[in-house]
């Protein structure tokens, strides 16, 4: 159990830094426009929320399952 809890902490920390460097990225691409690296990530989250919008009602149900999993 001590090495499940670990993983656990290892992958919420990693999960963490990773939401960090998304909010990073959509800074830097929205300020700077096309940065080698970040410069398609506002689209891609255009897109994705407009594909949510798009499918109606089970694009309703994968936005709360989305945000269930960052609480």
């Amino acid at each position: 159990m001590k090495i499940l809890s670990g993983l656990g902490a290892t992958i919420n920390s990693l999960t963490s830094i990773v939401i960090s460097l998304l909010a990073l990225a959509i800074v830097v691409s929205l300020l700077g426009g096309n940065v080698p690296f970040v410069g398609g990530v506002a689209d891609n989250i255009v897109a994705l929320v407009q594909g949510l919008g798009d499918a109606g009602i089970v694009g309703l149900v994968a936005a709360i399952i989305i945000l269930n999993l960052y609480k």
